[in-house]
């Protein structure tokens, strides 16, 4: 049977229309990063471009990568050498496009990582906070006050790891503020927020002293472990939408 294909132009189009990539100001390219061939069957996504998503990609036969951490970031070394060298190679050679979407994805309003773990963590959306609304607000079992011990174990369950707490397990927990990945320093926008606890995927050495000091509890979840639903949602709507395969592979990450 023949698969369905879309032409690479069509798909960055409908990619950075759909997630409005012009509204945001980035620390990387948005959109199409690296040109493959024209004609594109096969999608696999994954959280960062990593040489093994791209081995992975290779085996599975895929026309294009569509990704949350991709290349060329602010500030790193423009010369393509060493690994940057090897991964480009290993795209070019194999005809493979690379798509990428940062800030984009984390904002999407029923794709992106932060409604993601809305969906998954149960938790009721009520606002949004911080520069460009990166940072969303909500509450878990409305009408309920769990304690933040209750809400550390359904979170570590439902991500399958440990997450780590900084705050008082007996607390009890009003309202959440979240924003995944290395959203470390919205802290104090959160706290601004009037949030209960604030989860995000890393911590730093400040993080602990802000959330002590502030009274709001601090949820350091994973980096990966909270950016990879948006992706791979975002892989299944272009598959749902334009009829193509796609496949999610899920390098893993312990940080």
């Amino acid at each position: 049977m023949l698969r369905k294909s879309v032409e690479r132009k069509a798909l960055a189009q409908f990619l950075d229309k759909e997630l409005q990539v012009a509204r945001f100001r980035d620390y990387c390219p948005n959109g199409l990063q690296v040109e493959g061939r024209n004609q594109i069957k096969r999608l696999v996504s994954g959280v960062t471009a990593c040489q093994a998503l791209l081995d992975e990609a290779v085996k599975l036969e895929a026309d294009a990568i569509v990704v949350h951490h991709g290349y060329f970031w602010r500030g790193e070394d423009a010369r393509v050498v060493g690994q940057k060298f090897k991964r480009l190679k290993t795209l070019m050679d194999h005809g493979i496009s690379l798509f990428a979407y940062h800030l984009p994805l984390d904002s999407h309003a029923s794709l992106g990582n932060n409604a993601q773990l809305a969906k998954l963590f149960d938790f009721e959306v009520s606002g949004r906070f911080g520069e460009d609304e990166l940072g969303w607000l909500g509450t878990w079992r409305a009408g309920q006050l769990p304690r933040l011990a209750e809400l550390v174990r359904h979170i570590s369950d439902k991500l399958q790891r440990e997450v780590l707490c900084i705050g008082d397990l007996d607390k009890t927990i009003e309202s959440i503020a979240w924003c995944s990945g290395a959203a470390q320093n919205m802290l104090g926008s959160a706290v601004e927020a009037g949030a209960s606890v604030y989860l995000s995927g890393e911590i730093s050495e400040p993080t602990v002293h802000l959330s002590r000091e502030s009274g709001v509890s601090y949820l350091a979840a994973g980096h990966h472990a909270t950016e990879r639903y948006g992706v791979q949602a975002l892989g299944q709507f272009v598959a749902q939408e334009l009829g193509i395969e796609h496949v999610f592979v899920d390098i893993d990450n312990p940080v």
